[in-house]
């Protein structure tokens, strides 16, 4: 367990194989796709405190490298593509989720977050669904003993992903990120 964050480490492959798509780190190639999908309202209305949307593409390749940079034994970002085509069309990510309070210096919470953005042209495929659930299955067979979920409470597309992962609905809550969220969460 990491002294810094009290979170097990995780040691995620570089790729993961699914039936229908694959995880891989992001690329310097990517920055087009990152601002692709995070230019979308209808993606970034839920994500973070202040959701806002990419406005310029230096952003986007200034994303790409952050998250790369990221990458760590805490941390894992991956790019989803469909299998076999190599098409881009969602993102996850593994991380630890800071506790609520004061914003500088984040205060740990111990527990690791999974999180999905996926492009709307994709919605309706259940591409999140194999995505994060491959990403879930690995952390967990890696040995970490908890991971849990945080959605707006009006995004209901990622708390039915959530239910279709195997994650269990703990109720709202305002314990991270200083917003009131509905929690999931699953065990080992």
């Amino acid at each position: 367990m990491s002294a810094e964050s009290n979170v097990e480490p995780v040691r995620i492959p570089q790729t993961i194989d699914g039936d229908r798509v694959r995880l891989r780190p992001w690329r310097d190639d990517d920055a087009g796709f990152a601002f692709d999908l995070y230019s979308r309202w209808e993606v970034a209305r839920f994500l973070g405190r202040t959701p806002a949307v990419m406005s310029d593409p230096a952003e986007a390749q200034r994303r790409v490298a952050r998250l790369r940079a990221l990458e760590d034994d805490l941390r894992c970002f991956r790019v989803v593509t469909v299998a076999g085509t190599g098409e881009p069309v969602g993102a996850v990510m593994l991380q630890p989720i800071p506790l609520s309070g004061p914003t500088e210096p984040l205060r740990p919470s111990g527990d690791t977050e999974i999180g999905w953005h996926f492009h709307p042209g994709h919605w309706g495929h259940g591409y999140a669904s194999e995505a994060a659930g491959l990403l879930l299955e690995t952390a967990l067979a890696d040995g970490l003993p908890r991971v849990v979920a945080v959605t707006y409470p009006e995004n209901t597309a990622s708390q039915r992903v959530c239910e279709r992962i195997g994650m269990h609905r703990l109720g709202v809550t305002d314990a991270y990120y200083n917003v009131r969220m509905e929690l999931f969460a699953r065990e080992a």
